[in-house]
């Protein structure tokens, strides 16, 4: 379930960033400063961007950076980051992005089940209305615990 693999520590609301890459790195912090990636993980989400696109960009305003397990991940675990600004990431359908879900993924099945129920959270109009007048990671995650 997604309330296993995320945390307050894991959440950053309203990140200022200054381009794509920066806000990757911001959001992705959470996870490396929490041990549950190591910087080359981050590295290789932002390689692996700028190669083949910004594959990460699921849905309209919505990014999933990632990258393989085998790149740096530690634990299993979502980020989850709000943008104070909503920033192009390249895909020309779903820009701007302004939610980031970052995945640690360390084999290709604990995540399965938190994706599916962030999958239905990103269905829901009501939740980017709550990310938006969220104040706080623990308001995040009473909303993620009460789904």
């Amino acid at each position: 379930m997604l309330k296993d693999l995320t945390s307050e520590k894991l959440i950053r609301l309203n990140i200022d960033a200054k381009d794509w890459e920066d806000a990757i790195r911001q959001a992705a912090d959470a996870l490396l400063q929490n041990g549950k990636i190591k910087s080359s993980y981050i590295d290789a989400i932002i390689k692996t961007a700028k190669e083949g696109g910004p594959y990460f960009v699921l849905t309209k305003h919505v990014a999933l950076p990632h990258a393989r397990p085998e790149a740096g991940a530690i634990e299993s675990a979502i980020g989850i980051a709000t943008l104070k600004k909503p920033i192009v990431f390249g895909n020309k359908e779903n820009d701007p992005v302004k939610y980031l879900f970052c995945l640690s993924a360390q084999d290709s099945e604990s995540h399965i089940n938190a994706l599916a129920d962030l999958t239905g959270l990103l269905e829901s109009k009501n939740f980017y209305k709550f990310l938006d007048q969220a104040k706080d990671a623990s308001e995040v995650m009473q909303y993620i615990e009460n789904i």
